[in-house]
């Protein structure tokens, strides 16, 4: 069935309708993918078969997942129509899901990037200061700055807290690639461990954001459900640390 529009607006506002629906089928595809993997290598033998399998899969899940989050998160700022027109506050509307799924976007995509890398080249780490990943890391952190500027500016403290996330994480990456002292043996795999760990919590969040609308969306602004990845992967990432630190001193 062909379609007439008498107005050239209307066309457009349609054709954006049709994408941005695309790309949230998509992204919950290959969300889901990479939600469902995360947990394999988190509870299987660590460098075994299935671990390695299912990390890659998990990883390049939350890559295409984290590419079409920033894809939807430009739709939300820059596309011709209004999402979701429940929402009254705009400016808080463009805050949570335009430059937050952006930034979230980027760090999922950054973790997993760094995470892969850390154990690829974690006994030459020099290699991780190619521009390569460094620009990854810069653009991650541009986004974090943004994201926290705004979310003072529109006062949620969510879009604050995760800005915060990101950064320190950039900061810790950072100066694991960039120290002058060598670091102790198998130090490549902690970062492994946190930054894989850190995709999941930046990909849950951003999960939320395109689910909770949908589902229950009269929580959609609630904090304390958005907080919940990063209580259970912060959590892990102690846990993980912490054993592994203790392996280092035997």
């Amino acid at each position: 069935m062909r379609l007439t529009f008498t107005h050239a607006g209307i066309g457009v506002t349609s054709y954006g309708m049709h994408l941005f629906e695309a790309l949230v089928v998509l992204h919950v595809i290959a969300g889901t993918i990479g939600l469902v993997a995360f947990w394999v290598p988190i509870a299987t033998r660590k460098g075994g078969e299935p671990h390695r399998k299912w990390g890659r899969v998990a990883c390049y899940g939350f890559v295409g997942a984290g590419a079409l989050a920033i894809a939807m998160a430009l739709l939300s700022l820059y596309g011709s129509e209004q999402r979701i027109p429940s929402i009254t506050d705009r400016e808080l509307f463009a805050g949570l899901f335009g430059w937050m799924m952006l930034y979230l976007g980027l760090l999922t995509i950054g973790f997993a990037d760094y995470g892969l890398a850390s154990v690829k080249h974690g006994r030459k780490r020099k290699r991780l200061r190619a521009a390569r990943y460094q620009l990854v890391i810069a653009a991650v952190v541009v986004s974090a700055l943004w994201c926290g500027y705004f979310g003072l500016r529109v006062g949620h403290p969510l879009m604050v807290l995760v800005a915060i996330v990101g950064l320190i994480a950039m900061i810790l990456q950072l100066r694991f690639i960039w120290r002058n002292s060598e670091p102790l043996h198998a130090a490549y795999v902690g970062e492994h461990f946190r930054a894989l760990l850190g995709m999941g919590i930046s990909a849950y969040t951003a999960f939320l954001s395109v689910g909770l609308i949908r589902l229950i969306p009269e929580h959609v602004f609630n904090p304390l459900i958005w907080a919940g990845p990063s209580v259970v992967g912060v959590s892990l990432i102690v846990y993980y640390s912490a054993k592994t630190g203790r392996k280092q001193v035997r």
